[in-house]
């Protein structure tokens, strides 16, 4: 999430770690006016394939909502998530 702006981002990477790290670092054009980001939520699979196809999903106005209230009703519920 853009501590910035509020807003969530969504994404797909084989490193989070270093995903993240470059994000913060300003490495990818996409984030780096909403800098910094805060890794509030994270999902891991086994198959490239269902990753590329759940954050297909996440992305998408249903995928969003559900995330939304997800994350929500986990830290409180947050109402002010972007």
């Amino acid at each position: 999430m853009s501590q910035r702006d509020n807003k969530q981002y969504t994404g797909f990477s084989k490193n989070l770690k270093r995903r993240i790290e470059a994000h913060n670092n300003g490495l990818n054009e996409s984030t780096k006016s909403r800098l910094p980001l805060k890794l509030i939520y994270y999902e891991a699979y086994l198959s490239e394939k269902d990753a590329r196809k759940r954050e297909k999903f996440l992305k998408s106005g249903k995928g969003r909502e559900l995330i939304r209230k997800q994350i929500a009703d986990s830290i409180g519920g947050c109402s002010s998530i972007g």
